[in-house]
Order: structure tokens, then C-alpha cells, then sequence
């Protein structure tokens, strides 16, 4: 089915459930996952409590981590998939911290040129799956998911991340679906799940 070893990539605001689908679509066709580090992340706790001392540090380490998965994916032969991607740090995460005044223009420039500089050695993902999820979705799913870290944060931030990943995909140029989670649960509905996977099939079949 398509080429031998693809990048499929996951992308979606906080709570959009990007990790449960990766497991799922992992098991399902043998992929390799990729999470985000957030368990060993040794900056996100912090973060949460003082985004302002903690935001360049938390991002820059991002940005490693994901630059170095896309490294492992190139010199590797096996399909991965993605819980999060590049972009979303780079064009959502760092610029809203900037916004907000959570990361100071030097760090935020600093960053910026990094990022260029790491771009030029990647290429974006055979398909991107964006997860499309209201504020209220997102935050009953933050909730329930009970993570403690993730108790302090804001509605007004979890807006400003959503206005971000909409204006983002609205110039995405490469392969994409776009799957609106609203009604959605494939953590507890099988045929949920299969509807999903019945899109991403009808994509994939389009990489021939």
C-alpha cells in the first residue's frame, strides 16, 4: 500500500486526542509510534506553572526531540506515526508564547532561526491527519485524561492555540485530512475507529 515506508503525522491542540489515535493506528497497521516526551519531558511541569521563566526551554527541547525523530524516521525503513509534528511547535506553539508575552522577542527570534535552519534538512509528512475539536471537547477531554500538570491551563490559551491550528491548516499545502472529532470516539466505539481508518485508507491509497 503506497510507499514502502511513510510519515504519517498527527497534529491537534491539547486534548484533541492525537495520542489515543496514534496507539490505535500503530496497532492497527503495525506502524511505529512516535509520542511526544511528555512523561521524561524535564521542562513541562515547570512550564505549567511559570510558562513565562520556562517557554523558550520547554520549545527548543521540542524541537529537538521532534527534528531527531525525523532523523531516526529517514535512516530507518519502517512507517512511523507521529503524535505531534515540527510545524505545530513552530508555527503555533513558539508564536503564541510570543503573543501572549510568555517568551521574550530575542528568545522567540532565536528560536525562529533555528527552526529555518532545521527545515531545510526535513520534508513534511506523506499525510498530515489534523484533529479538529471545539473548546469544550478539548477541555473535557484534558479532564477526564487527568493529567496534573495540564491543570492549570487556561481557556483563553487553549483558544489562541485553537485560532493558530485553523489559520495553520487553512495554508497547509502537502497531504492532508482533516478529521472533526466533535462526534467522534474511537478510544470506545470500534466502528468510530473505522470510520477513521476508512478516510486515512482512501488517502493512502492516493501515495501510489
Amino acid at each position: 500500500m503506497g510507499k514502502k515506508n511513510m510519515h504519517i503525522a498527527i497534529a491537534g491542540n491539547i486534548g484533541s486526542g492525537k495520542t489515543t489515535l496514534t496507539t490505535l493506528l500503530a496497532k492497527h497497521y503495525g506502524w511505529e509510534p512516535q509520542f511526544e516526551d511528555v512523561e521524561d519531558n524535564p521542562y513541562i511541569s515547570d512550564f505549567y506553572e511559570d510558562m513565562q521563566r520556562w517557554s523558550f526551554n520547554l520549545q527548543i527541547y521540542f524541537l529537538n526531540s521532534r527534528f531527531n525523530s525525523i532523523i531516526k524516521f529517514r535512516e530507518g525503513n519502517q512507517t512511523i506515526i507521529q503524535d505531534r509534528t515540527i510545524y505545530e511547535d513552530a508555527y503555533i506553539f513558539a508564536p503564541n508564547l510570543h503573543a501572549m508575552g510568555l517568551m521574550t522577542t530575542r528568545d522567540f527570534e532565536n528560536y525562529q532561526e533555528l527552526f529555518k535552519t532545521m527545515n531545510k534538512f526535513i520534508a513534511p509528512p506523506d499525510l498530515l491527519i489534523y484533529l479538529r475539536g471545539s473548546i469544550p471537547t478539548l477541555v473535557n477531554n484534558i479532564q477526564k485524561r487527568g493529567r496534573e500538570y495540564e491543570d492549570n491551563i487556561r481557556l483563553d490559551y487553549l483558544k489562541r492555540l485553537n485560532e493558530r491550528y485553523e489559520a495553520w491548516i487553512s495554508t497547509y499545502k502537502d497531504r492532508l485530512l482533516v478529521i472533526d472529532i466533535e462526534n467522534l470516539d474511537y478510544f470506545d466505539k470500534p466502528e468510530d475507529l473505522g470510520f477513521v481508518i476508512g478516510k486515512i485508507e482512501a488517502e493512502l491509497n492516493g501515495l501510489f
